[in-house]
């Protein structure tokens, strides 16, 4: 086989390549200035007739006490990381290993608000090793071009937070029936509480366990603000 000939059947799958590529960058510059239209995770549960609610809403349209409660809730070093949170992993992995050995307990992720929002926007709902590693490449697009008070804007808009229901702002109408720009610290909080499992938990009525979390997530909302933890995404 001549070396024109291998150029030749390794063209198509080049173009496809670069074809794919340029999608990929070209979705990630998009959404950096346009919303996000629709999910993958969206379009999965309208199809399983769950509805569909997501009311997109300018970060300053959004209470600033939702945007402390979901970084103390989900990722702490959110304006100081960028994209991965090296410790909470290693502690993540640590918890698993023993939770798979006792075989009992809570498996925990390590995943940062940037991460998630990757997930959220370009991918589908799963654990596999294919979509992490996509994850991965996404989370360093977004980092990268988008910075951190949009990647907030973004995943406060497109987060479940019960069954049809997504972004802040539907959330916040479905739960306490007020606009998002409106929470108190306390609804803002139990809003955050419910974030890993939205589809379980309630936050206009929690139960005990949920009213412990959004206790601990409102007093760490004061840690945020008054350490300038919130400091990439404030103005």
């Amino acid at each position: 086989m001549t070396g024109a000939t291998k150029t030749r059947r390794r063209r198509p799958i080049l173009i496809a390549l670069a074809t794919l590529g340029a999608l990929v960058l070209g979705a990630v510059a998009l959404y950096r200035f346009v919303p996000p239209p629709q999910t993958w995770l969206m379009t999965t549960r309208l199809v399983q007739g769950e509805g569909r609610d997501y009311r997109w809403r300018s970060l300053d349209d959004i209470s600033p006490r939702l945007v402390e409660a979901v970084i103390a809730s989900e990722d702490a070093t959110f304006c100081a990381h960028h994209g991965f949170d090296m410790k909470a992993i290693e502690k993540a992995l640590q918890n698993n290993a023993r939770t798979e050995k006792r075989g009992r307990g809570r498996i925990r992720g390590g995943s940062t608000i940037s991460q998630q929002t990757a997930k959220n926007v370009f991918l589908w709902p799963g654990r596999d090793w294919i979509r992490k590693g996509l994850e991965a490449g996404y989370t360093v697009l977004i980092e990268t071009t988008w910075g951190k008070r949009r990647i907030m804007e973004v995943y406060l808009n497109v987060a479940e937070w019960g069954p049809g229901v997504y972004g802040a702002e539907a959330a916040a109408q479905h739960w306490y029936g007020k606009s998002a720009a409106d929470l108190t610290p306390r609804e803002a909080a139990r809003l955050a509480a419910i974030l890993p499992s939205p589809r379980r938990y309630q936050a206009a009525s929690p139960g005990p366990y949920v009213r412990r979390r959004a206790s601990r997530i409102q007093a760490a909302m004061g840690t945020v603000r008054n350490d300038g933890l919130n400091a990439c995404v404030s103005r």
